[in-house]
């Protein structure tokens, strides 16, 4: 019969204590949400005055009608979608061939390249010559500037590296003795052993995609390219309320501030049901991106 482990009063105390403060800190993590989502459900005279806190003020789903209602926010959200799946597939695309050359000894020049890769994360050429250079290649104003510029993380390669730099080279060995050429070791050994790993670079890329803001907001000009986080800024920071707009709203059963808690709660329901379904594969993966032989 297995004895139960003996701890120390420091041990319980301990325990306790890091239970109270990972209570307060998921608690402080988590109001924001129910604040936004409650401030969405409240009439437009409880949310400008301030009365909403934790609770919904006078029940109302007047300010989600108004933003559903609004066909620009569903080109946006459209865009955003589109610039998640495509940038995130694009981002996969270029880091795991290049994760994967830098983790063989083999490539010459390897110090070097992952130096140079490394350094970008320390250093940039800065905003200006990036934005000149994006107008010289004809990427303003389009689609696929957004999806390309913004393609290759120096951060994601690492990780990676890291991870497929971890397993063991007899996969390897064994599959160049069954005839398999890199390309067929990527995709047939690597690649299936990689998936925690692969996840959580996905889950990174798509989580900076889906809240891209202020490069999508230089670089597009035109309304229907525009995704839902630009889309909200023009709602809510750039609107010029005048005393008659003003007036007009107040009659209304919703308000700017419920409004824009609307197109908040909105845009953050595909993360919400995403993220818990692929929470395993990011732990594990941060895990595994971190161990090296």
């Amino acid at each position: 019969m297995m004895s139960r482990p003996i701890y120390s009063v420091g041990d319980r105390w301990f325990g306790r204590v890091n239970a109270i403060l990972l209570t307060i800190f998921a608690l402080c993590a988590l109001y924001p949400i129910v604040y936004v989502t409650s401030l969405s459900m409240s009439s437009g005279e409880a949310g400008s005055s301030g009365q909403v806190w934790l609770w919904p003020v006078e029940w109302t789903l007047a300010a989600h009608q108004h933003v559903v209602k609004n066909s620009l926010f569903w080109i946006s959200y459209a865009n955003t979608f589109f610039y998640t799946v495509t940038g995130t597939l694009t981002s996969l695309a270029l880091v795991i061939p290049a994760a994967y050359a830098l983790s063989k000894a083999r490539l010459r020049g390897r110090r070097v390249i992952g130096f140079f890769i490394a350094f970008t994360m320390w250093f940039h050429a800065g905003m200006i010559p990036f934005y000149l250079n994006l107008r010289d290649l004809d990427l303003l104003d389009s689609r696929w500037g957004i999806v390309i510029a913004f393609a290759l993380n120096a951060f994601n390669v690492i990780l990676m590296r890291n991870f497929f730099e971890s397993v063991s080279p007899t996969f390897e060995e064994a599959a160049r003795i069954d005839g398999a050429n890199d390309f067929q070791i990527l995709w047939k050994v690597y690649i299936p052993l990689a998936k925690p790993a692969i996840a959580t670079v996905a889950l990174l890329c798509a989580i900076a995609r889906w809240n891209g803001y202020f490069w999508s907001m230089v670089l597009l000009k035109t309304e229907d390219k525009i995704p839902l986080q630009v889309f909200l800024k023009k709602t809510v920071i750039e609107v010029n309320i005048t005393e008659s707009v003003a007036g007009a709203i107040s009659q209304q059963p919703y308000s700017l501030e419920t409004i824009t808690g609307a197109i908040i709660v909105l845009s953050i329901i595909p993360v919400l049901i995403v993220y818990p379904m692929i929470q395993k594969y990011f732990t594990k993966g941060v895990t595994l991106g971190g161990i090296k032989e």
